[in-house]
């Protein structure tokens, strides 16, 4: 069992110096938009994977005005007492640390206090484009097999590179073929390890998802999904390079390989995101997340802290207390919950049988 016992944060977006006591498993937070529970998950986040869950620099998540911040808590991991502490400098050198031993890269941290987040924004993994989903299962991957994050940060290092020596080209000509050959033959070697671990990951978590989506939605709808991959047809990942050439030097970037992966949804053989109503999203939303959450339990043998932000918007009473029920559960380790009306949320949680904690900010 992986429990937070307390969180305190200095410097960190609207909070000055605030620290929390989590008596219980499941903790509901409550409070008007603005007042700071979207940045009180996010710090739990932070200590998870040593960055902010959303699109923010490591200085964004500074208060306005200050220079620096801390972030820590104080966990119980399998009853092991443990301490991790993320802080800022003001020259915005970051620093992460676990029972006071500082981390070499920030790497070596990802995968061991597990966390999984749902956010308003996260729709995107519904509605948006192939990258919001490869991110997904990157983010996945990275946790449960180092390699995987090894290969993943190779194969961007020589993405980048090689669009590099894309933009070099004069005229239709690269100014180093040997470089180029090179670059193609690593791209290989990283993009088709890739691909694999994608593929066997993808055979495991899209049945999960389907369950879970059934379990939330209450049928299936017609839902399937689909790996999408270039890699999949017949022509191997070095003839696809060699293929297009010729466009990656008219575009100057690399126009085929495993970062043009996709997860594609459909709902009774139509585009999921132009056929499905807002609580069918939701449903496959949450349905996605909770299978992220099983699959990371199941390989790493520690139920990841659960952080639902906003999860009320937009699903209807029988869907809401179909999630809350489950993630509820003893199953389900430590579960963080916001909502902007305390009755609401005291309410929906007193039906799941569960004792909880109310925090009002």
């Amino acid at each position: 069992m992986l429990l937070l016992k307390d969180l305190e944060l200095v410097q960190f977006r609207n909070y000055l110096f605030t620290k929390w006591e989590f008596s219980e498993r499941i903790v509901g937070i409550c409070g008007l938009n603005g007042t700071g529970k979207t940045n009180l998950l996010d710090a739990i986040y932070y200590l998870g994977f040593s960055r902010s869950y959303f699109s923010r620099t490591d200085a964004q998540n500074v208060r306005h005005g200050e220079s620096g911040m801390r972030i820590s808590g104080n966990y119980l991991l399998n009853g092991d007492a443990a301490v991790i502490t993320c802080i800022l400098r003001e020259n915005n050198k970051k620093e992460l640390s676990v029972n006071d031993v500082l981390y070499k890269k920030m790497s070596e941290h990802v995968g061991k206090f597990p966390c999984v987040m749902i956010a308003p924004d996260d729709v995107e993994l519904v509605t948006g484009s192939g990258e919001a989903r490869r991110k997904m299962i990157d983010t996945i991957l990275s946790q449960t097999d180092r390699d995987y994050l090894h290969q993943l940060m190779a194969y961007t290092r020589l993405i980048q590179q090689r669009n590099s020596l894309l933009r070099q080209a004069e005229n239709g000509t690269i100014p180093d073929h040997t470089l180029l050959q090179i670059l193609n033959e690593q791209l290989v070697q990283s993009g088709e390890w890739i691909h694999h671990c994608r593929r066997a990951f993808l055979e495991q978590f899209i049945p999960l998802v389907s369950k879970l989506y059934t379990l939330i939605a209450g049928k299936s709808d017609g839902l399937a999904m689909y790996y999408d991959s270039q890699l999949n047809n017949n022509a191997s990942f070095a003839e696809l390079l060699a293929g297009s050439l010729q466009k990656d030097l008219v575009l100057q970037r690399t126009t085929r390989g495993i970062h043009r992966d996709d997860l594609r949804v459909e709902l009774e053989t139509h585009p999921f995101k132009s056929e499905a109503s807002q609580g069918q999203r939701k449903s496959l939303l949450f349905a996605m997340k909770l299978a992220e959450w099983e699959y990371l339990r199941e390989k790493i043998g520690v139920p990841p802290i659960l952080l639902l932000d906003d999860v009320f918007e937009k699903l209807d009473e029988k869907r809401m207390f179909q999630l809350l029920f489950r993630v509820c559960s003893e199953a389900y380790g430590q579960v963080f919950i916001t909502d902007t009306h305390a009755e609401r949320l005291k309410l929906q949680l007193e039906q799941t049988g569960a004792a909880f904690q109310l925090i009002e900010l």
